[in-house]
């Protein structure tokens, strides 16, 4: 099943790095903040019914391109896309800045890969997706499939022991649990909160 670390070791960290000229440590670093922020916008969106179809729908879609295999071949404007519609109509650069002023790294760096793991995210959601077609499609219709694998993915950073992960827990527990405790938090309710 889908998890958070086996959607880490599908993103290739050192040809990123290298394509935007950064810092592999720092690009690593700054994708296992995003990773679960894009996830946690993705489950928020799919609680409703409509917003899950297209999730699914767009994620089966970017898995059937290859994304997964040609990460760095991916569309930079499909990605910025994706960003806006996670985020209620902020583009990019608005999501960028909000995650780094908040600590997620550097916000030319976080406006950079925004738009190309949020594709990489949605390519593995959908690889997950189409492994579950044994079941019928009235459960995908329903969110059951696209829900099941969001789930999974975000239960993974439920356990595992590190500060990271703990920390990663707190932004979540923030986000989704509407707490108002932490800055990532607060700031992306302000981001999912503005759709309706």
């Amino acid at each position: 099943m889908a998890g958070l670390d086996d959607l880490f070791a599908q993103i290739p960290i050192q040809d990123i790095a290298n394509q935007l000229g950064a810092d592999s440590g720092e690009v690593d670093s700054t994708i296992r903040t995003l990773v679960p922020v894009l996830v946690s916008g993705l489950n928020h969106n799919a609680q409703d019914p409509g917003q899950a179809d297209n999730i699914a729908s767009t994620a089966n879609s970017f898995a059937a391109q290859g994304l997964l295999d040609n990460v760095l071949g991916g569309n930079q404007a499909a990605g910025q896309q994706v960003i806006s519609t996670i985020f209620g109509g902020n583009d990019t650069s608005q999501v960028a800045s909000a995650l780094s002023g908040a600590g997620a790294g550097n916000n030319d760096l976080v406006q950079k890969l925004l738009p190309i793991i949020a594709p990489i995210v949605l390519a593995y959601i959908g690889k997950q997706l189409s492994g579950q077609k044994s079941e019928p499609t009235q459960q995908e219709a329903s969110g059951g499939g696209l829900g099941d694998v969001l789930g999974s993915i975000l239960g993974g950073m439920a356990g595992g022991g590190g500060a990271k992960n703990q920390s990663m827990g707190s932004i979540l527990g923030n986000m989704l649990g509407g707490k108002t405790g932490g800055a990532i938090g607060d700031i992306l309710g302000g981001l999912l909160g503005g759709k309706k």
